[in-house]
């Protein structure tokens, strides 16, 4: 069903085609042999231009528990472009060595160019601001193994909603679920972009509050997502320290949240939840990561047909 096909935006698989992921996800999850050996002799070029810890080792971890093979590089300094090559011409090049590409670059629309050129499948693993597709993957198979379902849903978002590009992506994919609410939590600074608004949410008829008090709003929210204000996407140093604290959650704030609240965070945290809540039951953003491996064994295993 995806055999051959490219992931660059949270759209590009139909509602009907995530569910399938999903299933397949749950299966890999409760069999750790199953498809073990599905990828042996396919290679994955992993080419990263940006820092990456949890995106690229779990792509890499992916594959090589498929059977497979994986390439590439961590920073554009060990490639050409530290050379003046254009990312055209590097993907022509890798393609012709992979039988597929996941690639993170910092320039929205990257994994787009990249799509056009190479010969073998793209995975879009970020591109600036933009987007994060297989970050989606794994937030939407999350809430769907903790939660049951998405429908009848309150999901808020809380900290940098303007760079956030897991958080644009999320609210995306989740406006195509029935009866979804969103509540955005963020300074006036960092607003979720009006093209997320107006261009989607009102769209689709999803309802949606905005707000600058997660205290006011946590009580109401079925799954809150957290997020890090982003140093690497600000001009302004003192920009980044006056908003980096916005939002800290922390038990005394949770106090206020729902018994059955499911606390996800894309990582890395640097200090907006607190360590303490660790250990509430209620924290499952470890368990996310988990789940964003077996996740990419089965996109993976479905992009190279071997399912």
């Amino acid at each position: 069903m995806l055999e051959g096909r490219s992931l660059i935006g949270p759209d590009d698989f139909s509602v009907t085609e995530l569910d399938r992921l999903f299933e397949l996800t749950e299966q890999i999850k409760n069999d750790k042999r199953y498809l073990r050996r599905s990828c042996r002799g396919k290679l994955l070029a992993a080419l990263f231009f940006e820092p990456s810890t949890r995106t690229r080792l779990s792509f890499e971890a992916a594959m090589l528990r498929l059977g497979g093979s994986t390439l590439g590089f961590a920073e554009p300094g060990s490639s050409s472009a530290s050379k003046g090559e254009s990312l055209a011409d590097t993907v022509r090049v890798v393609s012709s060595y992979a039988d597929a590409i996941v690639m993170r670059n910092p320039k929205e629309g990257a994994a787009l160019l990249a799509s056009r050129y190479s010969s073998v499948p793209v995975i879009n693993a970020g591109d600036g601001g933009h987007h994060h597709p297989t970050q989606t993957l794994t937030d939407l198979v999350t809430i769907k193994q903790l939660c049951g379902q998405f429908s009848g849903l309150t999901v808020g978002f809380c900290g940098d909603l303007k760079f956030g590009r897991t958080v644009h992506s999320l609210a995306s994919s989740l406006s195509r679920y029935a009866d979804v609410k969103m509540i955005f939590v963020s300074p006036g600074e960092l607003t979720i972009p009006e093209y997320i608004t107006q261009g989607i949410l009102k769209k689709n008829n999803i309802s949606y509050t905005e707000t600058d008090r997660l205290e006011k709003v946590i009580g109401g929210i079925d799954v809150l997502y957290m997020t890090r204000v982003q140093r690497e996407r600000f001009l302004n140093e003192e920009e980044y320290i006056r908003l980096k604290d916005s939002y800290i959650l922390t038990p005394k704030l949770m106090r206020f949240a729902q018994s059955g609240l499911v606390v996800l965070h894309p990582l890395p945290r640097v200090n907006e939840i607190s360590v303490e809540i660790d250990d509430d039951p209620r924290a499952a953003y470890f368990k996310q990561a988990e789940y964003g491996m077996y996740i990419r064994m089965a996109l993976l295993a479905s992009i190279l047909g071997v399912v």
